[in-house]
């Protein structure tokens, strides 16, 4: 597997590379809230630094259907625009189980009740931290 450049190497340096990680962290948060004042539940943000080379912060979702999951795909679309966070890719949007947006630094998962407990990224990311939010922000 490709390791990641030292952030140097990318000319990026250490208080770049901090600042990007704290933007990615907020970003997370206000999808992770988003999410929940659009009836998504049992949110929870997975901070990916150390376990994955892919991105810093999963944000985990469950909706209450099919229509509501690309509700909340939408507003967290329009919300990242206005965050200077660019999607570039989704996935699932056509579906009704599970939907996928990267935004490179996070990436936001919502799922129906029954795909989050067989695809069960909780268990497979465990050794990730949770990052802790306020959903009433």
């Amino acid at each position: 597997m490709k390791q990641p450049a030292e952030p140097e190497k990318q000319g990026i340096g250490l208080e770049g590379q901090a600042a990007r990680l704290d933007s990615s962290r907020k970003f997370a948060v206000e999808l992770a809230q988003l999410a929940h004042h659009t009836r998504c539940h049992n949110i929870i943000i997975l901070d990916m630094a150390g376990v994955s080379p892919v991105t810093d912060f999963y944000v985990l979702a469950t909706g209450t259907s099919a229509r509501q999951m690309k509700t909340v795909c939408d507003q967290v679309d329009e919300l990242a625009r206005k965050s200077g966070f660019k999607s570039f890719h989704r996935s699932g949007y056509e579906g009704d189980t599970w939907i996928a947006v990267d935004y490179i630094d996070v990436v936001l998962h919502i799922f129906s009740t029954d795909a989050r407990v067989y695809y069960d990224l909780e268990n497979l990311w465990g050794d990730a931290k949770r990052l802790e939010w306020n959903a009433t922000a």
